[in-house]
């Protein structure tokens, strides 16, 4: 999967780090909790595997797990 740019980022993470790709994200307040929110793509190998019932796959570098949420957006209208 490729970042994308999301709507009304606020901030870019690691964009001055050559070995990681920048992430544009925006903070936000949801339910009382703060979140960093970012947009993915999936490449067509990917949508191929999930066309044929593949899963999204986390994985959470280091040993202690944050809360995530992974959820699906609809595509920009106009597309």
């Amino acid at each position: 999967m490729q970042p994308l740019r999301i709507s009304n980022a606020t901030r870019v993470l690691a964009e001055t780090q050559n070995e990681y790709y920048a992430l544009a994200i925006r903070d936000e307040e949801i339910g009382g909790v703060n979140t960093m929110t970012s947009v993915w793509e999936p490449a067509p190998r990917e949508m191929a595997d999930l066309a044929n019932g593949g899963a999204v796959r986390l994985t959470i570098i280091g040993t202690g797990h944050p809360p995530v949420m992974l959820t699906t957006q609809p595509a920009p209208e106009g597309e």
